[in-house]
């Protein structure tokens, strides 16, 4: 599950999709338009600056503006600075690696493999999710899984990163 500051950051982050190429945005507009309080989006929006996926201007005038193309920033990228790992377990998580503290071999151990399926079929959607998708909402295609569907709906683990 995504924190209450991952969701906020990508609220922040729609509207600023929205006004990308305007120039700066008030946080203050941010805060009412998406009724996120501002001292919360303040310290998400600084974040995010401090990472590089916004730069900020001061004075009159000012606000925060993506620092990059907004279809060149996906949820992963976002969820990772705000968040942490995506990965469901330290053990299956590419990028921030741990060994979990319970398990004695984890060649053998039956929860693995199964979170890590978790992670890519969670790290499927968040890196082909750019913030470029705001705008087409109506082109997104949700696909149901059932429970006990076939592995093959689930992407290759080669291809992504935790």
């Amino acid at each position: 599950m995504i924190s209450k500051k991952a969701k906020y950051a990508i609220k922040a982050l729609k509207v600023l999709t929205e006004e990308f190429g305007k120039g700066p945005v008030l946080i203050s507009y941010i805060s009412a338009r998406e009724n996120i309080p501002k001292k919360f989006l303040e310290a998400i929006l600084l974040e995010l600056r401090n990472h590089g996926i916004l730069q900020s201007q001061k004075g009159k005038g000012g606000g925060y503006l993506l620092r990059i193309d907004p279809a060149r920033v996906n949820l992963a990228q976002v969820l990772r600075v705000i968040d942490g790992p995506i990965a469901p377990t330290p053990c299956v998580s590419h990028n921030f690696y741990v060994k979990c503290d319970d398990c004695e071999d984890e060649v053998t151990c039956a929860l693995k493999p199964i979170m890590e399926r978790v992670r890519d079929a969670n790290l499927g959607v968040y890196e082909n999710t750019t913030l470029l998708t705001f705008q087409n909402l109506e082109s997104l295609e949700t696909k149901e899984i059932s429970i006990g569907a076939s592995t093959s709906a689930v992407p290759d683990a080669g291809l992504m990163s935790a």
